[in-house]
Formats: C-alpha cells, structure tokens, sequence
C-alpha cells in the first residue's frame, strides 16, 4: 500500500504503527461507542413505535407496533453485534461479556415493553 509522504520506511510496505498513526485511533478501541450508539439506536425505535402507540393509534394498532419493535430490535442487536465482532477480529480483545449484557438487557427491556406499554 502506498503511504503519504512521511509515512512508511523508504518506499517499502507500511505497517501497522504507520497505518495506526495515518488513521488516529484504532477501532478495536471503540466498543464503549458502539455499544452506546446501539442503545441510542433501540431507544430511537421505541420512540418511533411510541408515537404510533400514543399519538396515532387509529392509524397504528399496538399489535403492529409491538411487532414492528421486536423485529427491528432483533435486526439491531444482529448489526450491533456484527459490528463489535468484526471491530475486533485480528485482536487480543473480547467483548463477549459486555455484547452479551447488552443485548440481554435490550431483550428484557423489549418484552417489558411490549408486555406494559401500549394495552
């Protein structure tokens, strides 16, 4: 790969210190991030749900809405976890325990609110 002038050694292949200090911080370092823009991105989804539960109910039956909320939930915590574990291929690093909390949270947050929210 060819490096911008005063990266690399000499014209010969870059390395992973001259990618690093080319790019800023490395990825693996961003599960805090994801993890928080995963959980803005679910309690969006209830806010979008929420307004069909509370302000359009007519036009938006609860049923729908729960279903709506479950399946998009499902679809996030897949790409959440996808993105974590491909953050950290190659690594030393394991986020298993925190991807793990994270999604169980999220899954008992979805059925306590598709159980009380909306009836």
């Amino acid at each position: 790969m060819t490096l911008p002038k005063g990266f690399g050694s000499g014209g010969s292949g870059s390395s992973s210190a001259d990618v690093e200090k080319m790019i800023g911080k490395r990825v693996e370092n961003m599960t805090g991030i994801i993890t928080i823009s995963y959980i803005a991105a679910w309690l969006a989804t209830f806010g979008g749900t929420a307004a069909g539960y509370f302000y359009y109910p007519w036009a938006y039956p609860t049923n729908s809405g729960h279903y709506a909320f479950i399946i998009l939930t499902i679809i996030e915590s897949i790409g959440y976890l996808f993105c974590v574990k491909v953050m950290e291929e190659g690594t030393k690093k394991n986020s298993n325990g925190i991807i793990a909390g994270v999604i169980a949270g999220v899954a008992v947050g979805t059925i306590l609110i598709s159980l009380f929210v909306g009836t």
